[in-house]
């Protein structure tokens, strides 16, 4: 399953991977929220999530399959070479993480690494991750916890996208009354006054794309 909400970039990723005799595309969703119900409805044994998608980025969809269809392989492909995004992805469950640059040459490779139940990560993250033991090791601390819940990360996304409050409980299946609590909750959190500075927010976060 192929997830990506550029269409031009799904059909290139579609190439690489159908020219393969072990590889087959099955389906293809625009935003993470498509991709979940895609990967219940057909059950591949892989997911391929872009990470800047709407309504739903590929970290949550990636944690959100994670927890549905525990034995399904994620793999991360996106531009970002971004040492966070890439510490999120792994939290998130994901096998992988592979950059648009040099998908021609390493998405093959990581698909098969992924259904071996191998990790797959390009040189820069592998040195990311061993900096990133070492400083914790020399400093003796975990990561700090995240600054604010994934429900409220889904919040801030998609207010970020200029959906309503009542537009928001209807695509999460929760009350208007509870969307305005997490809102308040998210301003209080991250000491912000209105929605332009939670846009800006989801922006720097990787949320949204500017």
């Amino acid at each position: 399953l192929l997830a990506d909400d550029h269409a031009l970039v799904r059909r290139g990723v579609r190439l690489i991977l159908d020219s393969e005799p072990d590889l087959t595309v099955v389906a293809e969703a625009g935003d993470g929220a498509e991709a979940l119900g895609l990967a219940a409805s057909e059950r591949p044994d892989l997911v391929i999530l872009d990470i800047a998608m709407p309504r739903m980025t590929g970290l949550q969809a990636a944690r959100e399959l994670a927890r549905q269809q525990p034995d399904l392989r994620i793999l991360i492909l996106t531009m970002y070479d971004n040492e966070q995004y890439f510490f999120e992805a792994l939290k998130a469950g994901a096998n992988g993480y592979v950059l648009k640059s040099v998908a021609d040459r390493d998405l093959v490779e990581a698909c098969r690494a992924a259904m071996r139940d191998e990790p797959f990560l390009y040189p820069g993250a592998v040195n990311a991750l061993i900096r990133n033991y070492l400083e914790r090791s020399a400093q003796g601390v975990d990561p700090p916890a995240r600054a604010i819940t994934e429900r409220e990360e889904e919040i801030l996304k998609l207010v970020a996208e200029g959906h309503s409050s009542k537009e928001i409980a209807r695509l999460l299946f929760i009350s208007v009354k509870t969307v305005e609590r997490h809102r308040a909750n998210l301003l209080q959190k991250l000491g912000l006054r209105d929605r332009l500075e939670l846009t800006r927010y989801a922006i720097r976060a990787g949320l949204i794309e500017p």
